[in-house]
């Protein structure tokens, strides 16, 4: 698992961005990918996965 920040999430149309602890690219994020709500600035947990359109982060859940 991967820790990063929420970058930037638009609740309306349902994907963001993650920016990895480790300062590399950012990764995309889709609802899909969510175990829990995010928002903007929050802590997360992730998985990565490689898709056709590069990497998207999934199994997100919320840091406490």
């Amino acid at each position: 698992m991967q820790k990063g920040t929420v970058k930037f999430y638009n609740t309306q149309k349902k994907f963001g961005f993650i920016q990895p602890s480790d300062q590399g690219q950012d990764i995309f994020v889709h609802e899909s990918g969510l175990v829990d709500e995010i928002r903007e600035n929050d802590s997360v947990e992730f998985d990565v996965e490689r898709t056709q359109k590069g990497l998207s982060a999934i199994e997100v859940k919320i840091l406490n």
